[in-house]
């Protein structure tokens, strides 16, 4: 085959706008109290439903917003795409019938571990082969599910179903969000970095027992964390693994927008804490075994539109 491209695309809390499973016209009547946002009831025998978070009513995605991220899909026009933050499985399929147009023929996604419903998942135009999800791996800590989502495994194959041409491990490892009750920020700050750094350990134990030297695959996602970070060494500096980083000199699709720049063009997520400068880190990324490391012919971000994201707080990669 040609060439092939590959990216990984965060597209921040794709839900669906209700989970029904029942008729609206047959449903009993709700207390709901809309302004606080802080509860909401609907004890339907026949089944209605809607989701919260935290007292939070679950929204689904504008079609406004839906829109922008569309668009950015189509206009990149990848073979595969990894993505991260969609509900389901359901929800991923419509997103791909109605907003991109079928695009992608072959969808993917397991229910993982998020208690907010953000999953992680794959499109893809080319066939997929088998599909493993490692969201049942303990953390050693304290026996939990090790993963925040999972660590998502997928084949991806030639279009005559013959040959494997390469398998893409996709994450979307623990974030640094600190809930504002937390009664010790710093420490729920390190929590959050030492359980990630552990994810990442058990990502390269994992993917160098289901790969051999000279396989061919690929490690991506939204890794919460900047290439080079302490955290991320157990995966990125794995001896075991070799891999390459896929984004060491990335070309913009347009230019970054606001004033001043950026300081680097690497960057996929931009955070601008109250009263001091924005920090851009290059959180979502792609790495490349051997193989495919020394057949790569470009890396690209495809640059947002506005400060704050187009449909998305990330880019893809």
């Amino acid at each position: 085959m040609g060439e092939i491209a590959v990216g990984t695309f965060n597209l921040n809390n794709l839900f669906s706008r209700f989970d029904f499973s029942a008729d609206v016209s047959t449903a009993a009547p709700s207390t709901v109290k809309v302004e606080e946002r802080t509860s909401f009831s609907f004890d339907d025998p026949a089944g209605f439903k809607l989701r919260t978070y935290l007292g939070k009513l679950v929204v689904g995605k504008s079609a406004a917003e839906r829109k922008l991220i569309a668009d950015r899909i189509k206009r990149m026009n990848l073979d595969v795409l990894a993505v991260q933050e969609v509900e389901d499985i359901d929800t991923l399929r419509q997103f791909n019938r109605d907003d991109l147009d079928g695009l992608y023929p072959h969808t993917v996604l397991i229910e993982g571990n998020d208690p907010r419903l953000i999953d992680i998942g794959r499109l893809s135009k080319l066939p997929l082969g088998a599909v493993t999800s490692w969201q049942h791996i303990p953390d050693p800590l304290d026996g939990n599910p090790l993963f925040s989502r999972d660590l998502l495994q997928v084949d991806v194959l030639h279009t005559s179903r013959k040959e494997r041409l390469f398998t893409i491990f996709n994450n979307h490892l623990k974030s640094h969000f600190v809930p504002f009750t937390a009664s010790d920020p710093a420490a729920e700050q390190a929590r959050a970095n030492e359980l990630r750094r552990r994810q990442c350990q058990a990502a390269a134990t994992i993917i160098a027992a289901e790969t051999r030297p000279n396989s061919r695959y690929l490690v991506l996602g939204d890794m919460n964390d900047p290439p080079d970070s302490d955290f991320m060494a157990p995966l990125a500096q794995s001896a075991q693994l070799n891999l390459t980083f896929g984004l060491t000199n990335p070309t913009e699709t347009r230019p970054a927008p606001g004033s001043p720049p950026p300081p680097s063009v690497a960057w996929t997520e931009r955070f601008k804490p109250s009263g001091k400068p924005a920090v851009y880190t290059l959180m979502d990324q792609v790495w490349l075994s051997p193989a495919p490391a020394a057949k790569q012919t470009g890396a690209f971000i495809d640059r947002r539109g506005k400060v704050g994201g187009d449909g998305s707080d990330h880019d893809p990669a």
